[in-house]
């Protein structure tokens, strides 16, 4: 069904505009050589592989360094890439990270191309098509979701209904940050009472994050179970920390690479690290890479026979792989489970695929930073979900 509205239209041609935009810079073609690609800070070229592993998710891993520092340096950790060599298909991944001459990505596929380590191998910065077609589909959903489509009508002054914001400022409430001055324990209240949309508003430096920590405390001592998010990983990391002295059970999903050192712990990874769940996967991982070794033996030129029997260790790699990730998502279900507060960036979330639990309270925190449509990413999930949304903004355009 086609989108009719016209805001909804507009983000989403602006979104277009933007990944065009990306694609055409990106490129490696007449227009733009690995020379420029290079001298512009979008190319990183040669590499030289210094390790290999699967890591979480069982993705291919490659760490690597540089014979000499880059010219430019536009990469920056999270950033989306694609590993290239001349003659080769391309192939996607991540920049995990990026320190001087030495750094490290991740490759969505299943395993490590035949060439990753061939002379001339290099990576280079890509469109983050992925973040983008994720954002056109919830935008494109919208419209059939009637409740959240009223909210989206009433942030854009689509139709006259009022958001309810009303609450009984004379509640009592037994705050545990006793610090909190009139006007951020007024909008604790606000958040506990409210079940529609709360906007905390100030300028920088008023204790905006403050006030939703303990607004989160006096949710979840109700019985509550929170989502949390913010547009950078650090601002949801510094929430994270505020909670943890709370002594509230927290989980941070998504890339724990960008997580800050003191919360890994209480990432998935970090919760299962030394789990007898995770000894399991690691002997797993152990069986797979035997297997894959024996079918790497068998060289790009081979008889029939020695064909079949590589296809079938690569089949037999694969069912391992699956075993492994089915493992893995029963386990992480557990941690979800158990948690009262989940966080993440909004495509941190969306990646944990979360959408089967309730959560009574969603807060964003510095909302004012965030693009729309990553904000629609995490509104558009099940309708069991109250959809109480708060937001902390040190502006009013949110």
């Amino acid at each position: 069904m086609p989108v009719t509205n016209p805001h909804i239209q507009t983000l989403i041609k602006c979104i277009d505009l933007e990944e065009k935009e990306q694609v055409q810079r990106y490129s490696l073609d007449q227009q733009h050589t690995l020379k420029s690609l290079k001298a512009e800070g979008l190319a990183l070229h040669p590499i030289i592989v210094t390790k290999k592993n699967f890591g979480y998710a069982d993705y291919p891993e490659i760490n690597f360094r540089l014979a000499f520092p880059p010219e430019a340096n536009m990469f920056k950790d999270g950033a989306a890439i694609e590993c290239f060599c001349a003659g080769e298909d391309p192939v996607k991944g991540v920049l995990l990270s990026l320190d001087g001459k030495t750094g490290e990505f991740r490759l969505f596929a299943p395993d490590f191309p035949d060439w990753i380590e061939d002379d001339g191998v290099g990576i280079k910065l890509a469109p983050d098509q992925r973040t983008t077609s994720i954002m056109k589909k919830v935008l494109d959903q919208l419209e059939s979701r009637r409740e959240l489509y009223g909210l989206f009508q009433s942030l854009h002054g689509d139709t006259t209904k009022e958001i309810n914001q009303s609450y009984q400022s004379s509640v009592s409430l037994t705050f545990s940050n006793s610090r909190l001055n009139e006007s951020q324990q007024l909008a604790v209240k606000a958040i506990v009472q409210n079940d529609d949309i709360t906007i905390v508003h100030g300028p920088p430096g008023t204790g905006k994050t403050t006030t939703l920590i303990e607004a989160i405390h006096q949710l979840i001592k109700a019985g509550e179970k929170v989502l949390v998010s913010a547009p950078s990983n650090t601002a949801v990391d510094n929430i994270a920390k505020g909670l943890l002295v709370q002594g509230i059970n927290i989980l941070r999903v998504g890339n724990a690479t960008k997580t800050d050192e003191g919360i890994f712990s209480h990432t998935p990874e970090g919760k299962l690290a030394n789990s007898r769940q995770q000894k399991e996967i690691r002997e797993l991982k152990i069986r797979a890479e035997e297997f894959r070794r024996m079918a790497l033996k068998y060289k790009r030129s081979f008889g029939k026979a020695e064909r079949e029997q590589r296809n079938l260790l690569f089949k037999e790699v694969k069912s391992i792989r699956a075993d492994i990730k089915k493992l893995q998502a029963y386990n992480e279900d557990k941690l979800f489970t158990e948690a009262d507060v989940i966080l993440g960036t909004p495509i941190g979330l969306y990646d944990a695929a979360i959408n089967n639990i309730k959560f009574n309270t969603l807060l964003i925190d510095e909302a004012g930073q965030c693009i729309e449509p990553l904000a629609w990413c995490i509104f558009l999930w099940p309708k069991n979900m109250c959809w109480q949304v708060t937001t902390s903004n040190s502006r009013l355009q949110c």
